[in-house]
């Protein structure tokens, strides 16, 4: 049986209904976004375009699969604004002829590949609307930073977002039999699950076919980087030597040597992290104004990010408890970030010599989270310090000594504020 991500069930909800708004889908690289809608078209007759990629000969743009049309650009050509007239006018024109005055379903995909794809797309969305045409249309896009500028511009209103983060420990355990240690180290890309008993290959594979295009295609090419050597850099720190710690702006500087200014750090890290990458955690600190200050825990999305560029081997990183250690909390760290909705905050704590690995806020619900994955148990001091300062937290250990990881990582970050 195939498997299915829970945010198909939405999807479908929305598809049922007359359409309103555009449907957006969004999230990092490799996440299944184009097989989650290629699930849902099965049930709908509808056109799928791919705006990424030209094919190497012409194609009819009128094949198709059962009742899910494939269009793609033609041969050397790059998708532009009148292309994308052109598949939505053909669209338009299938689901008039339809007699049963059933919904037709336009899919496109790497929108963002589109130039003033929003402005293009705001105008054909509001004339459909005026004639109450029974289209729907599904926007998909693996750049979010970029997807958000375009939504912000000219379609707010116009669109009701599917947000997809990486892979949960219970989807890679149900799809591909993952247990948790092959969850900490290999991460939750599904694209190359298949790979873990080739250890080699499947390193290989996350640098060349996610991280390369992530930073390549979906950063660089996509906005304006002075120093791409640089941000390139940042990244490589951050899954590497500095993956778990928090760090200075300005001890960075000192271990890149093609350094920008704090302000160019900071930005290339927003990047990284809008690409679903490498984010870097405010410290908590109750007030707004301290916490953008703040120096940064650099925590990436995904722990295959940090196993594909380190010198372990699964069975080396598992043997190294320290090393073990820190994976352990990128892990927690990757699944807060990926779980949380968008009224929820992940930062960290430190007053040295006190810590906090994790600070989760929602309003004024408060959730201070330690990870213990050593062989033997301490109480965490920095819980206690913290919550001598900040007295309505909820103290939450995960791992040895407290909620066991397994269980902490089958539910979403909002959950632990309840």
């Amino acid at each position: 049986m195939t498997f299915e991500r829970s945010q198909i069930k939405v999807l479908r909800q929305r598809l049922a209904e007359s359409p309103r708004f555009m449907i957006v889908v969004a999230g990092p690289r490799q996440v299944g976004k184009t097989t989650l809608v290629r699930q849902a078209l099965t049930a709908h007759p509808s056109t799928f375009v791919a705006a990424d990629q030209a094919l190497p000969d012409a194609v009819d743009p009128f094949a198709h699969q059962g009742s899910t049309f494939l269009t793609q650009p033609l041969a050397g050509s790059s998708p532009n604004a009148e292309w994308l007239v052109g598949q939505w006018t053909q669209a338009r024109a299938r689901t008039r002829a339809r007699s049963d005055n059933a919904c037709h379903v336009l899919a496109i995909d790497e929108i963002q590949k589109i130039p003033r794809w929003s402005e293009v797309v705001k105008g054909l969305w509001d004339a459909d609307r005026a004639e109450n045409l029974p289209l729907h249309v599904i926007l998909l896009g693996s750049s979010p930073w970029l997807m958000k500028k375009g939504l912000t511009e000219s379609l707010a209103g116009r669109y009701e977002p599917i947000r997809m983060a990486h892979w949960s420990y219970g989807e890679m355990q149900e799809a591909f039999d993952f247990s948790l240690d092959e969850y900490i180290y290999f991460g939750g890309y599904p694209g190359c699950a298949s790979l873990v008993r080739e250890e080699k290959r499947w390193r290989q594979y996350v640098r060349s076919a996610l991280i390369h295009p992530n930073i390549e295609k979906d950063i660089l090419q996509m906005t304006r980087v002075d120093k791409p050597a640089l941000l390139k850099t940042l990244f490589e720190l951050g899954c590497g030597a500095y993956s778990g710690q928090i760090i200075s702006y300005t001890k960075l500087q000192g271990q890149l040597q093609d350094a920008g200014n704090t302000v160019t750090l900071a930005h290339y890290l927003e990047l990284l992290s809008q690409a679903g990458l490498l984010t870097g955690l405010s410290k908590y600190a109750g007030q707004k104004h301290r916490q953008r200050a703040s120096s940064p825990k650099l925590n990436a999305h995904n722990t295959a990010l940090i196993s594909a560029l380190s010198g372990y081997s699964f069975a080396e990183a598992g043997n190294d408890r320290t090393y073990w250690g820190r994976l352990v909390e990128s892990t927690v760290g990757a699944h807060l970030i990926n779980t949380r909705s968008d009224d929820c905050e992940v930062q960290y704590w430190r007053e040295s010599p006190a810590e906090v690995d994790f600070v989760l806020t929602n309003g004024r619900k408060l959730v201070a989270i330690e990870v213990k994955s050593g062989a033997s148990y301490a109480a965490p001091k920095g819980l206690a310090v913290f919550a001598g300062k900040f007295a309505a937290c909820r103290q939450l250990i995960v791992g040895e000594g407290g909620l066991p990881l397994n269980e902490f990582l089958s539910r979403p970050a909002e959950d632990w504020l309840e």
